[in-house]
């Protein structure tokens, strides 16, 4: 049976609609009394299986390949863990003539979560790019958000993330860097099994995000927090989110040139140190914000849209360029070599 394709006209990444799908759906049918433990619980355990499957699926011989590349990619986590972060701060401004404090929080949380892998090394790869320092890269950010992302959250957000109560770090510790223990500890035998059912893994882990999402959402139903946000908030979170990706785009092009990296590297850096991971955003939302997980993840999934809209065209004039860059000069006519 053929495979359904969305059509190449289509602006939104079919994920993102499955997305909005579900925040319709909690909007609809927001999980309520049992079904909302169920559906926690459930969420619960998805999270844990979403960061086994990170910690499985993370390659050692990678990795350590990586490492010789020290510079990029201490560049790149630089851009994810401080640029990022500072941008956030500075967006504080903004409260409360453009963003609520709720909004805010979420802003500023999208903006201490890891680089994405996939997406990072497919626009590296279609604008001719560094692709294995790109996978390097991103493995590396997302290893190091397992502890950063947390650490900063409750540091910079405060109490919306639970603080450094020993409640919080004990649900830190069970639901995301156990279950990534116990992943790296099994990958020797579960490595095959990865390989040969890769497709049916990102179902599972699409899917497991699609639940977090909507337990975070019905949540938010149920307390009747969307009634807070207008329209007229929600675009100009728009805005600022606008704003902070072409920040993030600038610095890590022409910070990467300052810093004396060749073209390939530099689509490298740009790709990966502007980008934000809503796969593992999602599940750590829902570990440190609870029942405010709603507003943690909104600014996050319209960010995620923006960065792929954005980064695919910039990837497609980056491979143009590089095109023209890497083809040989023709020879004026009178310089042409006389056949034999």
């Amino acid at each position: 049976m053929p495979r359904l394709k969305p059509p190449s006209w289509l602006p939104i990444d079919p994920y993102i609609l499955a997305l909005i799908g579900t925040v319709a759906l909690a909007a609809l049918l927001p999980a309520r009394g049992p079904a909302a433990e169920v559906a926690g619980g459930a969420s619960t355990g998805a999270v844990a299986l979403l960061f086994f499957l990170y910690g499985a699926r993370l390659s050692t011989r990678e990795a350590m390949d990586g490492l010789r590349h020290w510079r990029l990619h201490l560049t790149v986590l630089a851009c994810t863990f401080a640029v990022f972060p500072l941008l956030g701060l500075a967006a504080h401004g903004l409260v409360p003539y453009v963003l609520t404090p709720q909004l805010y929080s979420g802003f500023l949380f999208l903006c201490l979560v890891p680089s994405t892998i996939q997406s990072s090394i497919a626009f590296t790869s279609i604008a001719r790019g560094n692709v294995p320092a790109a996978i390097c890269a991103g493995s590396f950010s997302s290893l190091a958000g397992i502890l950063l992302t947390p650490l900063l959250a409750a540091l910079l957000i405060g109490g919306s993330a639970g603080g450094f109560s020993p409640d919080s770090l004990l649900r830190i510790v069970l639901q995301l860097l156990a279950p990534f223990v116990a992943g790296r500890l099994l990958r020797s035998r579960l490595g095959g099994f990865l390989t040969r059912h890769k497709q049916l893994l990102g179902y599972v882990d699409r899917g497991s995000i699609l639940l977090v999402v909507y337990t975070a959402f019905s949540a938010g139903m149920v307390q009747g927090i969307w009634h807070q946000v207008s329209a007229a908030r929600l675009g100009a979170l728009l805005g600022a989110e606008a704003v902070l990706l072409a920040a993030m785009l600038t610095v890590s092009w022409y910070g990467a040139k300052r810093l004396g990296f060749g073209r390939a590297d530099r689509i490298a850096i740009q790709f990966a140190g502007s980008k934000k991971s809503l796969a593992a955003g999602l599940p750590m939302a829902s570990v440190l914000f609870g029942s405010q997980a709603g507003f943690a993840v909104l600014p996050l999934m319209l960010f995620h849209q923006m960065q792929l809209m954005v980064c695919a065209v910039i990837a497609k004039r980056r491979s143009r360029d590089g095109a023209t860059a890497d083809a040989p000069e023709r020879a004026p006519a009178d310089e042409q070599p006389v056949p034999a």
